[in-house]
């Protein structure tokens, strides 16, 4: 994932993109940020799990943004915010659809033995395991909470 990165921003710097490069630097200076505070607790950096996770919530933070813009009359912040998340979601796997979800779920739910809310953790962990990038866990707890009858 990094050398990825690394390359679509000396290929965007190459192509004087400057919407692209732009938002490679902003993921890359989170990435710094957070591999920074992984060396102050002690380890190498963050890993691949959590770079996607830290894209997921970069993607979140746009929308919510394009949203606010958006309804302040204020298109064209809006329209930068979106140019972005297109730009960040290149990186994201492809997330399942809400068939697999539910089906993931309920796989999860027979592996770990959860009966009723209280495991619900213990199922959130396998997905998580499983499917980083590839789930919104937010959603998905909604439908585990209601698989386990909550």
């Amino acid at each position: 994932m990094r050398a990825r990165l690394d390359t679509e921003m000396k290929n965007a710097l190459r192509a004087r993109d400057k919407q692209r490069t732009g938002t490679l630097r902003l993921i890359l200076a989170a990435i710094k940020d957070r591999d920074i505070e992984a060396r102050s607790g002690g380890s190498e950096g963050i890993d691949e799990q959590e770079i996607l996770s830290l894209l997921q919530k970069m993607v979140k933070q746009r929308e919510e943004s394009a949203r606010v813009y958006a309804e302040a009359g204020r298109d064209e912040l809006a329209e930068q915010e979106r140019a972005e998340i297109a730009i960040i979601e290149e990186f994201l796997p492809q997330p399942l659809d809400e068939a697999a979800v539910t089906e993931a779920i309920k796989a999860a739910i027979a592996e770990t033995g959860a009966e009723s809310l209280r495991d619900m953790g213990k199922v959130v962990a396998v997905l998580k395991g499983r499917f980083p990038g590839r789930i919104d866990f937010g959603k998905a707890a909604l439908t585990v909470k209601k698989l386990l009858g909550g």
